[in-house]
């Protein structure tokens, strides 16, 4: 059996974007670290329709999200990190 779930690297340690179900503690893992910007959607059950309809519904974010106040999110997981090691 394999189940994927997305995480971060932060300190040595990884930090799961969601509780994995049936999966019991011990349970042996792979950690495959991603360039950034490049995550696989087929690997993730999503084909290209699906895909499109994911961006048509984004689109109405984009203005907001490319403002220039948004640029303090740029970098969010590395400044949250570098808070939580203070």
């Amino acid at each position: 059996m394999s189940t994927t779930i997305e995480g971060t690297y932060y300190n040595g340690k990884i930090e799961l974007s969601e509780t994995p179900n049936d999966i019991c503690e011990g349970t042996r893992v792979i950690v495959t670290f991603l360039s950034p910007g490049s995550i696989d959607l087929r690997e993730r059950g999503i084909d290209e329709t699906q895909a499109a309809d994911l961006r048509a519904r984004f689109s109405t974010f984009v203005e907001d999200w490319e403002s220039p106040e948004m640029s303090v999110y740029d970098n969010y997981d590395e400044e949250k990190a570098k808070l939580q090691t203070r």
